[in-house]
Parts: structure tokens; sequence; C-alpha cells
């Protein structure tokens, strides 16, 4: 009797310690799930911020709202801005590398809650001119793809810049239905990151000795030219959504949530499986290839339902080119460099905003909607051939 009751103690002891193991391992698993998606959550509804911040910036309807502000007078607020965040972009990337992913994006969100302190303070034109200073730091874009490329290594750079993007149509589907005429394409809480030693916060030197790594100026001017015919036409777009297609700011909103939906599509599921089985210069060949072929749509289209198929192979090439590049150029350059690199990058759209307003409103203007999509092809398929021809060094920096 009491050597049952001791084998009946053992048992229970032991079944006690199992119950034990299995309910920690079970809760830590829980508490990492409730934690990666706490994290994805928290992404996405700051990437949803950073988006509304596009989106509301050079609203039709602030013209509007304030008196004496005329076109021509909305044309210089939005070079203005556009000059800013030109400027910005780079410095912005040197900050993030002397003082961390961390503190750049503690920057861009407190620029963009003075940005919209003072919009609702501006009653007049002065004040509304005033409100786009804090324009300059207004990168949070960048600020998260810093983030990635502290975390991730070389190989898994690609896919986690695009499971970014993802999040990002996550707030493009959040936002857009609520604020919506503008469509800014864009490229997409911080956990650790890099500093280096302190110095100048702009340096025109420091810009070309970046540009001076093996392919970094080649990949960057293919990023430049390859995405500027397209830039032009979303610079106009909500003109051309007005008198070309004939949508409302409500149809607008849901145009902007269907691309939305490609993008979390094609950055969630398409780049990463990509980018894991194809070199990247392959999918930057393919990219710009696809470009081309979306130039040559745009050229011939001619309802909204036209736009709406070719949007499926433009959001593709936008997302696999931007990914893709800042992978490389990433990758070009020393790990303490990453965020000035990716400030470089990001002052390719500010560049794009500041002179495209000129250039596409003389295109649509003289020569109609088909012009940007020849534009488009023309320029497209030059990059393909030189891709095609050319050889472009391509090194890995170590870690430095």
């Amino acid at each position: 009797m009491t050597q049952q009751k001791h084998e009946s103690e053992i048992t229970a002891h032991w079944l006690f310690k199992v119950c034990i193991c299995v309910g920690c391992k079970l809760r830590l698993w829980v508490y990492h799930l409730v934690k990666a998606m706490f994290a994805h959550v928290v992404l996405s509804l700051i990437l949803a911020c950073l988006i509304k911040q596009q989106l509301l910036n050079f609203s039709i309807f602030i013209s509007q709202r304030v008196d004496g502000l005329d076109s021509v007078g909305f044309g210089y607020l939005q070079t203005i801005f556009g000059v800013l965040q030109l400027v910005g972009g780079y410095i912005f990337g040197r900050f993030a590398d002397q003082f961390g992913a961390r503190a750049a994006l503690i920057l861009s969100c407190a620029s963009g809650s003075c940005f919209f302190l003072l919009l609702s303070l501006s009653t007049n034109i002065p004040l509304l001119f005033l409100s786009r200073l804090p324009g300059v730091f207004m990168h949070g874009i960048p600020g998260a793809q810093k983030v990635i490329t502290d975390v991730t290594t070389p190989s898994q750079r690609a896919g986690a810049l695009g499971k970014l993007g993802f999040c990002f149509g996550v707030g493009i589907i959040t936002v857009a239905p609520l604020f919506g005429t503008d469509f800014v394409a864009i490229t997409v809480g911080a956990a650790k990151g890099c500093t280096s030693p302190s110095g100048s916060l702009f340096s025109i030197r420091e810009i070309l000795r970046l540009m001076k790594f093996p392919g970094v100026m080649e990949i960057f001017i293919v990023k430049v030219f390859a995405g500027f015919p397209i830039g032009l036409f979303m610079i106009m777009f909500s003109i051309i959504s007005m008198d070309f297609f004939g949508l409302e700011a409500v149809e607008s909103g849901y145009l902007m949530s269907y691309f939305g939906v490609l993008q979390m599509v094609v950055q969630g599921l398409v780049v990463g499986k990509l980018a894991s089985r194809c070199s990247e210069m392959t999918l930057l060949r393919l990219s710009v290839f696809v470009f081309a072929g979306v130039g040559l749509g745009m050229a011939l289209m001619r309802t909204v339902w036209h736009y709406c198929i070719i949007a499926a192979p433009l959001v593709f090439a936008f997302s696999m080119l931007a990914t893709i590049t800042d992978s490389i150029l990433t990758k070009a350059v020393p790990s303490s460099d990453t965020g000035t690199m990716l400030g470089i990058c990001a002052s390719v759209q500010p560049l794009t905003r500041t002179v495209g307003p000129t250039i596409g409103g003389v295109l649509y203007k003289q020569f109609g909607v088909s012009s940007f999509g020849y534009l488009q092809l023309m320029v497209n398929l030059g990059l393909f051939v030189y891709l095609l021809k050319s050889k472009i060094p391509l090194e890995e920096m170590k870690s430095q």
C-alpha cells in the first residue's frame, strides 16, 4: 500500500512537471505571438499616420480655406515643400546614422506633429507657408527602413523591406478613403540603431564619397530615372482624376484603397519570394521592363477601368524597383552609412515633386495624358538596354 502510494506521488510529481513545462512553453509562444502581432499593428498605425501626412500635403482644399491663395501661390507652396524635403532627406539620413534610428523616428513624428499644429492654425498665407518648415524632417519611411537595415542581414533585407511595404499598404487602405484626392507614390517603433561618430549633418563630400562605392552611382541613376515619368503622372493625378477620368473625391479615395490592396499583395506575397529565388539584378531588370510595358498601357488608356488594369503591373514595378534598389544601395555602403544612403534615396521623390509640377503641367497641357505613358516607355526601354549591356559592379560591404 505504501509502495503504491509512493509510485502515485512520483507519477503525480512528473505529471505536474510536464504540465508546468508545457504551460511555460505555451505561455512563451503566446507571448511572442502577441508581441509580434502588436509590433505589426503599431507599425501599420505608424505608417498609416505617415501616409496621412503625405496625403494631406498640398491638398487642393487648402487653397479654398485660405483667403488670397491662388493657383500660382499653391504652386509655390508645392515647390517650397519639395525643396525642404529634398534637402531634409539627406540630413535626416545623416541624423539617423549619428544618433540612431530611434532618435530619427522621434524627430520625424515630432516634426509631423508640428506640421499639423501649424496647419490647423493657418488662417492666412504666411502661416500656411510657415507650416511647411517642419516638413524638412518628416521622413518616417526612411526611418523605418533604417530600423530594418539595422536588424536584418543583407540576405534578408529585400524580403524585410517588402514586409515593411505590406504595412505601408495597410496604411493606404486605412487612410485613403478618409483623405483622398492626392496620390503620392512612396516607397514604406524603433528597435535599435547603430550610431556613428558625430560630424556635420550636411556634407557634399559625404554624398560624393558614397556615390564612389562600386555600383552605387549606376543603381542610383536607374532609381531616379526609372520612376521619374510615373512620378510626374502621380503629381498631376489630382487634376487628371477630375479632368480625364471624371472622378469625385470619394471615388479617388476608393481608387487609392485599391492601390493599397495591390501593394499589400505585391509587397507581402510577391517581392519576398522573388527576392529569395532570383538575383537582385534580375529583379531590377524585370521591374524596369515592366515599367516600360506600363508606359505603353498608359499611352493607350482611355478610361479609369483601363487604369485599374494597368495598376497591377504598375504597383509591382514600383514596389520591386523601390525595394530592390534600396536593398542594393544599403548593402553597397558600410553599415554605418545606411541611414545616409536611405536619406539620399528618400530625396528622389522630393526632387520629382520640386521640378514635377512645371514639367508635368506642360506635358499634360500640351500633349495630354498619353505623353506620360510615351515618356515612361522610352525612358525605361533605354534603361533596360543599359542594364542588359552594362556590367555594374556590385560588392557587399561588411559591417563597419
